[in-house]
């Protein structure tokens, strides 16, 4: 790993991906950015978190001014706040052309923040339009190579993964990363997602792959141990039915901490409790959602996870961008 310094913020790249591209590692609250070159332009592949925007658009722009390249392409292989918040900032800025899923791209139209999952997970995420649309099976080239675009449904039943067979590449999105993948949002709501799941881990492993860039957490190259470490995931998840809620509701209430910061304990429980992902994972539960959260909320601070003073909440330490 080699780690790049731009005024104060670290980009890390992984030492052998290709000089075309290059592997921005960010945090959980958002998503990692691939940035890759084509002579004089480039794409980004996610562009974070929202609260996040301004930082991607700095880092962004400084590969831009380092490499004399202008951003023309965004590219979302899905599109959970984490993933696109920083759309519109990077497109207004940059003047990039915005691309989504063809799944997705009438919600985008609509903004139908129900569809898209911003309120149905009490999240928030900055309005943008899409100028293009990836279905499954198309090719795109990006960073002088050919990548095939793939369905990934599981973690989100409308996601897109992204291989490359000459350059034996994965950007995996949230269907795999290094010690697991995405929380499977369709099972929540009583729709499949873990056969889907399997489905592309089964997929993953017929694939030509020496190295994958996550959605979140590092690059890694030990797929098979990856495969094995999310198969052995997935497996109990479907013994144990109370496992996905359960973990769903800290992550969901962990990720608003992460975005807020601070805030009040019962404002935060009321705000989950009206989204549309905490109440099915709460009727899973056999739980009122109000309950459900609350619950959530005392398992992060019994465990260290989060900080509670006088009924407010606080992050243990500060997230970092």
């Amino acid at each position: 790993m080699i780690r790049h310094r731009v005024d104060w913020l670290i980009v890390p790249t992984v030492s052998e991906l290709p000089a075309t591209i290059r592997f921005i590692e960010r945090d959980w609250l958002s998503s990692n950015q691939v940035l890759l070159f084509d002579d004089d332009e480039a794409t980004v592949v996610a562009t974070g978190y929202v609260k996040h925007a301004a930082t991607t658009e700095a880092i962004v722009g400084a590969w831009l001014a380092r490499t004399g390249c202008r951003l023309t392409r965004i590219v979302n292989t899905h599109l959970h706040s984490d993933h696109c918040g920083g759309n519109r900032r990077l497109a207004d800025a940059f003047g990039a052309r915005i691309g989504v899923p063809q799944a997705s791209s009438a919600d985008v139209d609509s903004w139908d923040e129900q569809a898209l999952t911003y309120t149905a997970t009490g999240q928030r995420c900055e309005r943008f339009h899409a100028d293009f649309a990836i279905s499954p099976g198309d090719s795109l080239t990006m960073g002088e190579l050919h990548w095939h675009a793939l369905a990934a449904p599981g973690h989100d039943p409308k996601s897109l993964v992204f291989h490359c067979p000459e350059a034996r590449l994965l950007i995996s999105a949230d269907a795999l990363w290094a010690q697991g993948f995405g929380l499977i949002f369709p099972e929540l709501e009583g729709e499949s997602g873990y056969a889907e799941q399997q489905a592309i881990l089964d997929l993953i492993e017929t694939l030509e792959v020496d190295c994958v860039l996550p959605g979140h957490g590092p690059a890694f190259t030990d797929v098979g141990v990856a495969l094995a470490i999310a198969r052995d995931r997935l497996t109990g998840l479907r013994r144990d039915p109370t496992r996905l809620p359960r973990h769903a509701l800290k992550v969901l209430v962990k990720y608003l901490m992460l975005d807020r910061e601070q805030t009040g304990r019962d404002e935060l429980a009321r705000h989950l409790a009206r989204a549309s992902v905490p109440i099915a994972a709460a009727t899973r539960l056999g739980l009122e959602p109000l309950e459900a959260v609350s619950a959530a909320i005392d398992d992060l601070v019994d465990n260290g996870h989060l900080r509670l003073d006088a009924g407010w909440l606080s992050n243990p330490q500060a997230a970092s961008p």
